[in-house]
């Protein structure tokens, strides 16, 4: 059985022929190989680290399991859809949610294990019925609205977390990461976020050398005089050794929280079979599925050795448009060097370092950035927000989501925040749709200049 881990070289293995592509089952050179491996480590180091920092998760497990779920992800492919996955960002605001009930990791993981079955089973569906039921059941405008309740209703982490620490050095953090992320090109703009916590490391040592203690926030959450950059913890760890595991714990309240985001991580993985396609030329529709259900069987992996969840990470795909090579023996090379960082525990040490205000700058960004992927995702989709049939539940379902509203069934069940918005967003959109009139099903603009089809709906109904 082919499992896509021969490659022929390319070339003379040393660099693409002009207007040639690495393809995914070719190779340059071992040692370009690993080289490329390495890149693409860098660009997915950024994004993967902070999040199980942010979730509350040990970083050199979810760097090392990262590598694990690479492997399993390329095995279960067969090595045609090149990709890296990493720690998901898209769970930060469901570890935040559950930690402030007064979850645990474990309660954390067990939550987002439960997820990582969902998707593995909606993986398996799209490759029964085709990617068709993936928009008939969650169309651009009900993806759109859930992936930005998800990253909108971070923002109370930042504000009474993070930022209170050291307001200062987050503020300097977010214009230098803002700056990082306009004004750099290439493979720099795309690793800005490492690069802002970088410069956050380097501004609170300063900071310390020249201003003493701070008086704040501490990461306990108690007013104190502490340092705000302390590498005591680093000092003691050792260099090699394996990271501490976990089991999972389930709790229905936390598992309802954490279920919206299989929406988000469906979304994800479809953009990234497309574009990854449309790049290497080959139509991957048909793997679509699969891409899918490996990364819900890796995420169940993950997570239930105390691990984060992952998904593809489109910080690759930006080293693959800027080097052509889309081969996948540089993930297998990416997959080893991920496996070795996390069997480090100094290098944990220095990650679990990082100052409150860092945290603070990168994530006022970082939140926004993800909440906004949804409307990019309303814009490319050309969803008509006039249309009340579009507008009525995605609104109602982002403010619910957003502002924590809550809804009591029982003194011990309650829906609340993401999971109660992203249920309003999905059954209201549906529900309202088997309701409503044929004009407002409709694709083109409800309320253009002169006569609108909304109006002229409502003429024609008037007349019959």
């Amino acid at each position: 059985m082919d499992l896509g881990v021969r490659w022929t070289l390319h070339g003379d293995g040393r660099t693409p022929a002009p207007g040639a592509v690495v393809r995914p089952d070719e190779r340059l050179s071992w040692p370009r190989t690993a080289g490329l491996g390495a890149q693409h480590v860098v660009a997915m180091f950024g994004a993967s680290f902070v999040a199980p920092v942010l979730m509350g998760l040990d970083p050199n497990l979810a760097i090392m399991m990262s590598g694990v779920a690479t492997v399993i992800f390329l095995l279960a492919t067969r090595g045609t859809v090149p990709s890296y996955l990493g720690c998901s960002l898209s769970f930060v605001g469901v570890a935040a949610a559950i930690r402030a009930s007064g979850g645990s990791s474990a309660t954390v993981t067990g939550a987002v294990l439960v997820v990582g079955a969902v998707l593995f089973l909606a993986g398996l569906a799209v490759r029964k019925f085709g990617a068709r039921i993936i928009h008939a059941a969650m169309p651009p405008i009900v993806t759109g609205a859930v992936v930005m309740l998800i990253g909108f209703n971070l923002a109370p982490v930042t504000a009474a977390t993070y930022w209170p620490q050291d307001q200062w050095t987050a503020l300097l953090v977010m214009l230098f990461t803002g700056l990082a992320v306009v004004c750099l090109r290439g493979f720099w703009s795309r690793i800005a976020i490492f690069l802002g916590l970088v410069f956050g490391y380097a501004i609170s040592w300063v900071f310390d050398l020249v201003f003493g203690k701070i008086h704040s926030m501490s990461p306990g959450g108690q007013v104190t005089d502490h340092w705000r950059l302390d590498l005591s913890g680093v000092a003691k760890a050792d260099w090699i050794g394996l990271p501490a595991l976990h089991g999972p714990s389930f709790e229905w309240s936390a598992i309802l929280v954490a279920l919206p985001v299989v929406i988000a991580l469906v979304a994800e993985n479809a953009g990234h079979v497309k574009a990854v396609g449309e790049m290497t030329g080959d139509p991957l529709d048909d793997k679509l599925g699969t891409a899918i259900a490996a990364d819900g069987a890796a995420s169940m992996l993950s997570t239930a050795v105390g691990g984060p969840p992952n998904t593809t990470y489109s910080e690759n795909i930006g080293v693959m448009a800027a080097t052509r090579v889309y081969s996948t023996a540089a993930y297998w090379a990416a997959a080893g060097f991920a496996l070795l960082f996390g069997l480090c525990p100094k290098f944990g040490a220095v990650v679990a370092a990082i100052p409150g205000g860092v945290l603070g700058g990168i994530t006022v960004i970082l939140y926004g950035m993800i909440g906004l992927l949804g409307a990019q995702i309303w814009i490319n989709a050309k969803v008509d927000l006039r249309n009340p049939l579009n507008l009525v539940p995605a609104a109602a379902g982002i403010i619910i989501g957003v502002g924590g509203v809550e809804l009591t069934f029982t003194d011990t069940f309650e829906l609340g925040g993401i999971a109660l918005g992203t249920l309003v967003v999905i059954t209201g959109y549906h529900v309202l749709r088997a309701f409503a009139p044929a004009h407002m099903k409709e694709q083109e603009p409800l309320l253009d200049s002169g006569t609108s089809s909304y109006e002229k709906g409502a003429d024609d109904a008037s007349k019959n």
